[in-house]
């Protein structure tokens, strides 16, 4: 079913069209015309959405008809709207323009190479410990067979009571243990969506969740996210429109605008969800990172009464992204289902990097604050950099999480990944983090390196975008798989 977006919804994210540089220089239909492509381009409007009716739309922006006929008129013109009588027009984008959201990604061993296109840290300090006690745990467990579809007792009773910890009273028997997050999104996917269903997520979001997404063969459909994170009407409207089989989201520093879910909002997606018979899978993976002391929102599966709400997480970004250990929470009939679908893919996770999570998880008190520690100067470092290198562009502040979402002074992001790449610099463009090519003005910059690698790889970059303007196409190159 096709999402459509009312005349009023349509003005709200339009905002000050009329106010734009360009409207002294260009007619009505014409500034409001370029204000829809600005927010296809942003992903804050999605593809094949349904716009308004030409006499809505002039309602709600008090303007005549007439120009809006003639803005929509240039959209279909350029290729952004498609119209067919009786049916209404939905966005699209010009033939061509699409983009692929993956890549391949191999360990490079340049020294001067700074991978700002990696969101992850190095191990902590504590992690030798912790094998060493896992190595010493280890008898106990040799004497079995060593498969544990639903992962080690231990494991799981140490995660279970992180959740109760929160406020969310979880049981073992609730918990799985997978091989890191993106595996446990797989089996959910291949636990919970059929080929072909459909599948709603934010724009921008994970990359590689748009990859697993896409290995499923799911009918995607998106809500734009803008500064100020999730629109309730337009996400809620969603998802009573499309009624998709799943939601994946990520309302915990979201990857990679850094943006929080409102309490407000994750008790109305819960109500709506089970309203619409739509599964939430709700990626915690850096809840346990905010860096201001701020305290966090009840997690989302708190208002789940109807088992609707898998929750997934896992130690790759709290403590270290080597150790292959994430978790799903759900009720204990899914987690059970969800075994036996393991069962068929690698039936089980290896016990020893088990027992190291368990160990580590014991030294969370002392490893977590660590942490947050160090991503809140980095990160302050990386916005202070921006501001004094590439003073045009605009940046929000995270309160947590590891990833700095830029607005540029200009589309050119996949550009200027290539033109930094020969300087040393491994980034991550904006259109890895959409659907459809889409978010060229926008890029990802992860506060994870030292604070002086990540100055100079802003010197690089802002070196690379005044030669963009001043020379010619950039050669091409291979993309990262983007982490």
């Amino acid at each position: 079913m096709t999402v459509s977006v009312r005349g009023v919804q349509l003005a709200r994210l339009l905002g000050r069209w009329h106010a734009l540089p360009a409207r002294r220089r260009s007619p009505d239909y014409a500034a409001l015309a370029s204000s829809v492509r600005g927010l296809l381009a942003d992903g804050r409007l999605a593809l094949g959405v349904r716009l308004p009716a030409e006499r809505e739309l002039a309602e709600a922006l008090e303007i005549s008809r007439t120009t809006v006929s003639a803005a929509y008129r240039e959209l279909r013109d350029s290729g952004h709207l498609t119209s067919r009588r009786g049916a209404g027009s939905w966005t699209t984008l010009p033939s061509g323009h699409r983009v692929a959201s993956s890549g391949l990604w191999m360990p490079d061993d340049e020294l001067d190479l700074i991978d700002l296109s990696c969101a992850a840290l190095p191990a902590p300090e504590p992690l030798m410990a912790a094998a060493r006690e896992a190595v010493e745990e280890l008898p106990h467990y040799l004497g079995g067979a060593g498969y544990h579809p639903s992962g080690i007792t231990e494991l799981r009773e140490a995660v279970a009571d992180r959740y109760t910890e929160r406020g969310l009273p979880t049981s073992p028997e609730q918990i799985m243990i997978t091989n890191g997050v993106l595996h446990a999104l797989d089996l959910i996917l291949r636990l919970q969506v059929p080929v072909g269903a459909s599948v709603l997520v934010e724009s921008p979001t994970y990359p590689n969740a748009l990859a697993a997404l896409a290995g499923r063969r799911a009918r995607i459909s998106t809500h734009g996210l803008d500064e100020g994170g999730w629109d309730a009407e337009l996400l809620l409207g969603a998802l009573r429109q499309t009624r998709p089989s799943l939601a994946y989201l990520i309302p915990e520093f979201h990857n990679p605008t850094g943006h929080v879910m409102s309490a407000a909002l994750r008790e109305q997606l819960v109500a709506t969800a089970q309203r619409t018979g739509t599964d939430l899978v709700i990626d915690e993976s850096f809840v346990d990172l905010p860096l201001d002391g701020q305290p966090m929102p009840p997690a989302v599966a708190s208002f789940d009464r109807h088992g609707r709400v898998l929750t997934i997480g896992g130690m790759s970004k709290p403590f270290w992204g080597g150790l292959r250990v994430g978790w799903i929470r759900a009720s204990a009939p899914i987690v059970q289902r969800l075994a036996a679908v393991r069962v068929g893919v690698d039936t089980a996770g290896p016990v020893l990097d088990q027992l190291v999570a368990v160990r580590l998880l014991s030294r969370a008190a002392e490893v977590i604050p660590q942490r947050r520690a160090q991503l809140a100067a980095q990160r302050d470092a990386l916005v202070a950099a921006v501001r004094e290198h590439l003073p045009s562009w605009r940046v929000t502040v995270p309160s947590g999480g590891v990833t700095l979402w830029a607005e540029l002074d200009g589309p050119v992001s996949s550009a200027l990944a290539r033109a930094v790449e020969p300087l040393g610099v491994r980034l991550a463009p904006g259109p890895r983090f959409g659907v459809d090519g889409t978010l060229e003005r926008f890029i990802r910059l992860p506060f994870t390196q030292p604070v002086p690698e990540l100055v100079d790889g802003v010197r690089r970059i802002a070196a690379a975008r005044y030669d963009l303007d001043r020379t010619g196409r950039p050669r091409w190159s291979e993309p990262a798989l983007i982490a």
